[in-house]
């Protein structure tokens, strides 16, 4: 498939604005799909991996000068961008935000940062962005903490998790996150957001396609290491058990009121339904499987497929909880059209 044209005046500024930065964290005409677990996609014009703030303030002085489109990608694990690619900056973050402090809670007063029931109680934990959801669950309930073992089940990053409020077997990011470090790429500098500015909603947050997450600090309660680890086990089971491997992006839409999209899905009988190089999984009606050298375009055709179907049969319009990037039609299937984690 041929490659679209990278951007030269992008492609030049970044040259200058970005000299200072590690060869190794810049691309050029960068392949996508090696950085989503769909594996199709097209490419990028520049793409920088970021490992500390200083290098975002270069970022944030390219994204100036040229007012281009940016899309933050963390282990890709919801995100489909097409064929097309993306003629914008990519930004992922690197090993410096790999990280997690159980040992968070000096100098805080959690009564000011988290005002409920469990205010006081517990532990705080600092995550960074580039860390992935499984280590945190695993490390969290080792060391006596518990509230995060869901997280197992979500191949994701923290950073990921924060901007779309991240979730599953009964909970998500909004019931442990305290405050959130972002990164305003207009303004130039990162900042501590509260709870209330974080703005959580059912797989949404107040973070846009300008804020990229640093990091988080987690409220968790004691727990008991052995129940934990159990409960861990019985997730990665289940999931084993009922969701597909290979190359898909998680559950496609989210969740309507009081139903399943994999059931509304299931019961028009469109498991195994394809379209070119995309097809429903067998074992999950949520979930679309993209062949190998496959075409994210015919993923996003099945997306819109299966919207119109179940739109049809039972008057139910299902929200994409994948991030759509690139494809001409998403602002009519999406409730942003922005591109995320």
């Amino acid at each position: 498939m041929a490659a679209r044209p990278v951007a030269e005046s992008l492609v030049t500024t970044a040259k200058w604005l970005l000299a200072d930065l590690n060869p190794s964290q810049v691309e050029f005409d960068a392949d996508l799909g090696q950085y989503c677990t769909y594996r199709v996609g097209g490419r990028a014009a520049v793409l920088v991996t970021v490992e500390s703030e200083d290098d975002l303030q270069l970022v944030s002085a390219l994204v100036a000068e040229q007012g281009c489109k940016v899309l933050t990608v963390g282990k890709g694990s919801n995100l489909l961008v097409s064929d097309a690619g993306f003629e914008g900056v990519v930004v992922r973050l690197g090993d410096a935000f790999d990280f997690i402090d159980l040992d968070a809670d000096s100098g805080v007063d959690r009564e000011k940062i988290r005002s409920d029931e469990q205010a006081g109680n517990g532990r705080l934990v600092v995550c960074g962005a580039s860390t992935l959801l499984p280590v945190a669950a695993r490390r969290t309930a080792a060391a006596g903490l518990t509230g995060f073992e869901w997280a197992v089940g979500v191949p994701g990053s923290i950073g990921g998790a924060v901007r779309m409020n991240a979730g599953g077997h009964g909970s998500d990011m909004a019931a442990s996150v305290v405050t959130a470090s972002v990164f305003d790429l207009a303004e130039g500098r990162a900042s501590n957001w509260t709870l209330d500015e974080l703005g959580f909603g059912y797989r949404t947050s107040s973070v846009n396609s300008r804020h990229i997450v640093l990091s988080c600090r987690l409220q968790l309660q004691p727990g008991d290491p052995d129940r934990s680890s159990a409960e861990i086990s019985e997730i990665v089971r289940w999931r084993r058990a009922n969701q597909p491997g290979g190359q898909n992006a998680g559950s496609v839409f989210a969740n309507p009121d009081d139903d399943s999209a994999g059931r509304l899905i299931d019961a028009l009988g469109l498991k195994g339904f394809s379209v070119g190089s995309a097809s429903v999984s067998e074992k999950h009606a949520n979930f679309i499987q993209a062949e190998p050298n496959g075409s994210a375009d015919d993923v996003f055709s099945l997306i819109v497929e299966l919207r119109r179907r179940v739109l049809e049969a039972y008057d139910v319009e299902l929200r994409p909880e994948n991030v759509l990037v690139g494809f001409d039609a998403v602002t009519q299937i999406t409730a942003t059209g922005e591109p995320g984690r």
